[in-house]
């Protein structure tokens, strides 16, 4: 035992021994090479400098100086690297207490929803100790449906989804009896009528004619016309004479972009909110009428923005293809008409925009104009006696086969066909404005339908070439083109009759007087 003593004093001696011999080592290495070896070089230097010329001494004061600005440098960045260090353990150190105290209030939040929950179960009459499952135990896929506002029957659309029971309880199906197999011309007589004696709104039956025939076009319409001439009221008395009230929209000058008219996905609440356009645009996806939405004032605010979406989709040709987007994640308790996020455009609804032209608005550009039906209502139709008339019972698809039978019996005569390429050189020759293939495509959608309204080929025609070309012709620099406007008057009686492009003639005569030409 002894002898063992004396070998583990003697171990530990020589060990610490050791460790002391190492710091030492150390010590001395670091005072050689930081003060020993630096006052060496001095003394070196002290040496040297006594047989150097005027130009060693300026080497050495170069070389003392780029040694300085590269320790200096090398000292800055290790400074550098120190604070980065220290700012980034603070930042680590701050996060690491932010997720306990994140740890700690979901804990706290999730005591609350079980004390809330025992709460509701007793007021229900249940055992108190019932309780939702807690967010570690329940199921990845109902918790993602309660994020979306899925879970437990509940849905981000509240509008939509009342519009769905009341037309579950209450479908909307029309049936039409022989009575009711009315023709264009017999529907726009009866349209007259009805709004004469029923609502004492009065209308020339060639603006009915034009209005019907822009259905058969497109689904966008555009009134325009002074205050008072029935822009508002036209819609409004269609809408009663098909039995279903027509939507009033009221466009806001704040209207930026389509969340103002369609709405949006609130993430604070996980609901959407549904805007009075959306509801009524879902609607007509419930019903088998013709049904209208009247954008009213809708150049307040820049159409070509709110409106983007559907100016874009409305030029698709495939009709199964008018789809809006409204969310991007579907949810299973999405109205029944909202498949994977996304709204189909019925073809039974139209887009009826009012517009006035003052300060007020803006100006309706170009891109809007090509894809609408315009329609000017600047007077007023005089007092008739109409019979006493009841709205008119009407499926959207047999208005449809009347436009589709129009296409079919009215097509515009060759003889038409070959004046209105004619004009179309003439027109380009002159004024540099060329009818593209969606003009084309418009008049023979407007015209057959115009004529089975009861008016005529050359005045459907009229109608377009003034509305749709004739209208480009106020971008022109007019003082310098009175010549050829009154050489395009001179053609249209020449051409198509005369007088019988009225229309397009007194715009043309408008655009002389207001440029200062002589009519």
């Amino acid at each position: 035992m002894g002898e063992f003593s004396q070998f583990y004093i003697d171990f530990l001696w020589t060990l610490l021994q050791n460790i002391w011999g190492f710091i030492k080592s150390i010590g001395l290495a670091f005072y050689k090479f930081f003060i020993g070896d630096v006052i060496n070089y001095f003394k070196t230097l002290g040496d040297a400098v006594q047989d150097f010329d005027v130009l060693g001494w300026i080497c050495l004061i170069v070389i003392a100086a780029v040694n300085a600005v590269l320790v200096f440098f090398l000292v800055y960045r290790l400074v550098q690297l120190l604070r980065r260090y220290i700012i980034y353990r603070g930042k680590e150190v701050e996060k690491d207490k932010l997720q306990e105290e994140v740890a700690r209030l979901k804990e706290q939040a999730d005591q609350l929803v079980r004390e809330k929950s025992q709460i509701f179960a007793l007021k229900m009459g249940v055992d108190g100790k019932y309780e939702l499952p807690s967010s570690e135990s329940a199921n990845p896929d109902d918790e993602e449906k309660k994020q979306e506002g899925g879970a437990f029957g509940a849905s981000r659309f509240t509008k939509l989804i009342n519009l769905d029971e009341k037309y579950a309880r209450e479908p909307n199906v029309i049936y039409m009896d022989e009575k009711d197999m009315l023709s264009l011309d017999q529907i726009v007589e009866r349209f007259r009528n009805f709004a004469a004696s029923q609502l004492k709104l009065y209308y020339t039956v060639n603006t009915i004619r034009l209005f019907f025939a822009g259905l058969a076009t497109s689904h966008l319409l555009i009134l325009e016309g002074i205050s008072g001439t029935g822009k508002t009221s036209l819609p409004y008395a269609m809408g009663k004479f098909f039995n279903h009230s027509t939507a009033i929209c009221s466009v806001q000058p704040s209207w930026r972009d389509r969340a103002e008219l369609i709405g949006y996905y609130n993430e604070f609440t996980k609901k959407f909110n549904e805007t009075d356009f959306l509801t009524c645009l879902y609607e007509t996806t419930l019903r088998e009428d013709p049904d209208f939405i009247v954008l009213d004032e809708m150049n307040l605010a820049r159409i070509e923005y709110y409106f983007a979406d559907f100016l874009s989709i409305m030029e698709m040709p495939d009709t199964s293809e008018w789809k809006i987007d409204l969310i991007a994640a579907p949810s299973p308790t999405d109205p029944k008409n909202v498949v994977y996020g996304k709204l189909l455009v019925p073809q039974n609804v139209w887009f009826i925009g009012t517009a006035n032209n003052d300060d007020s608005t803006f100006t309706i550009t170009d891109k809007v104009y090509d894809r609408a039906i315009s329609l000017g209502l600047n007077e007023r139709a005089s007092y008739f006696d109409a019979p006493i008339t009841e709205s008119y019972n009407c499926s959207y698809s047999y208005l449809e086969t009347l436009f589709e039978h129009a296409r079919q019996e009215f097509k515009i005569s060759e003889e038409n066909e070959a004046k209105i390429k004619e004009l179309d050189n003439f027109i380009r020759e002159k004024f540099k404005i060329s009818f593209g293939n969606r003009i084309m495509k418009q008049l023979r959608l407007f015209v057959p339908a115009f004529m089975a309204c009861g008016g005529s080929e050359v005045g459907g025609i009229d109608f377009i070439v003034q509305s749709k070309i004739l209208r480009k012709f106020n971008a022109l620099n007019l003082p310098f083109l009175m010549k050829e406007l009154n050489e395009l008057i001179t053609y249209f009686d020449k051409h198509f009759g005369k007088g019988n492009m009225a229309i397009c003639i007194a715009y043309v005569q408008e655009l002389i007087k207001m440029n200062g030409g002589v009519n």
